[in-house]
């Protein structure tokens, strides 16, 4: 019997050839040795800078009030319906309720796409950043629900807290805006014919990202990041990282396509259109939601110099290039974890998003003081207009 060293190792050799006939089209060496030999360096804040005094505010604001940056009853509850929204409609799936109607059944599977939604802004979002709680072990467990959605916990944050947090919208380090040749995220990606069409089609990849990250974009991270040398910061071999991944795939196909195809009472084809529908639903909602909050008219994607070095600090960096939007649209504050308050999160990812919207007065307070500028959007709907006038700009000018 081989021994999962060798099964790693086959597995590996596998994926390893797929994905280097899956490199022609993804540049994927150029961006890992960008990674890899490139890092950019952040201007030297001053003792009496904006990241220094905001800072200050809002370790005073908790201390004054008594009152932990982590999670409170009231994110409890929402965990608990957060989690409701995908698992209770599984439950009725591959139980066999759901099918009595397939009205029914195909609303089960929306209204589990909801549920990622959910999950992926609120508790694993914050759990992975270790904003959840002060223990670390219930940060990773909920952090690891990621694994049963069918993405992998390591991979997100490597890409997530490490490389978007750090490099805002710096081409080449931040994998949040590099979507492949198709979508021009960034004025510093070369402009092709087919961009200046971007701000149509670009809407429908972004209904079909969830399935490519459930499918080969995990793999694709992880060779990436062992040729980069960030998986090591995850403390882990690139052996049982890929033999990790590989059961995790197993499991979720097994869990989310076999059991329902088995026992949910329906045809197969029912299941399969269920599962392409609750992942275009997922896509299409976190692209809306992350986007917005950087790709837009306002950041300035600023670039390093030859010696890669930033003209401004980090905190300063990060202001200029995120949006908040919608702030006193409760059900999205509610839904989305926060995240429509990105300017407080990039600064300040370890504290628990509830605390977002006190934070957004203090930040806007001090960054006006300081001269730094504080972008939010009135409405959702107004942020997402703003990302498709992004698009448009990016899809027609080298550089906006």
């Amino acid at each position: 019997m081989c021994s999962p060293v060798c099964i790693s190792r086959v597995t590996s050799v596998i994926v390893h050839i797929w994905i280097m006939r899956y490199l022609c089209t993804i540049n994927f060496y150029r961006v890992a040795e960008v990674v890899k030999k490139q890092l950019v360096k952040f201007a030297h804040k001053g003792k009496e800078d904006f990241y220094t005094a905001v800072r200050g505010r809002v370790n005073e604001y908790f201390a004054a009030n008594n009152i932990s940056t982590y999670s409170n009853s009231a994110m409890y509850l929402k965990t608990v319906v957060m989690l409701s929204l995908y698992f209770v409609p599984y439950l009725l799936v591959v139980t066999g309720v759901a099918s009595v109607s397939l009205w029914m059944f195909y609303a089960m599977w929306l209204l589990m796409g909801v549920g990622i939604v959910g999950i992926g802004t609120s508790v694993m979002h914050d759990s992975n950043h270790g904003a959840y709680t002060h223990n670390k072990q219930v940060n990773m467990l909920l952090g690891s629900v990621l694994n049963l959605l069918g993405g992998y916990a390591r991979n997100w944050r490597i890409q997530h807290n490490i490389l978007h947090h750090t490099y805002t919208n710096i081409q080449g380090l931040d994998e949040d805006i590099e979507a492949g040749a198709a979508i021009r995220m960034s004025p510093e990606k070369p402009l092709l014919r087919m961009h200046r069409y971007q701000h149509i089609y670009a809407w429908f990849i972004y209904c079909i990202m969830n399935l490519y990250w459930i499918t080969v974009k995990d793999y694709i991270m992880l060779f990436r990041y062992r040729r980069t040398g960030l998986l090591a910061k995850e403390k882990v071999s690139f052996q049982r990282a890929i033999l990790e991944l590989t059961l995790l795939k197993i499991l979720y196909v097994a869990y989310i396509i076999v059991l329902p195809i088995m026992f949910g009472g329906v045809a197969w084809y029912h299941v399969i259109f269920g599962l392409l529908g609750m992942h275009v639903i997922a896509g299409f909602s976190l692209a809306c939601i992350f986007q917005p909050a950087h790709v837009v008219e306002t950041s300035d994607f600023a670039r390093p110099d030859e010696d890669h070095k930033m003209e401004n600090n980090w905190a300063v960096h990060q202001i200029r290039n995120t949006a908040n939007f919608a702030p006193n649209n409760k059900l999205v504050c509610w839904f989305i974890g926060g995240l429509n308050f990105q300017i407080e999160h990039h600064l300040f990812p370890h504290i628990c998003h509830i605390h977002y919207p006190h934070l957004s007065k203090i930040v806007a307070t001090v960054a006006q003081e300081y001269g730094v500028p504080y972008q939010v959007m009135p409405t959702f709907r107004s942020a997402l207009i703003a990302h498709g006038r992004m698009l448009h700009k990016l899809g027609t000018t080298e550089r906006p």
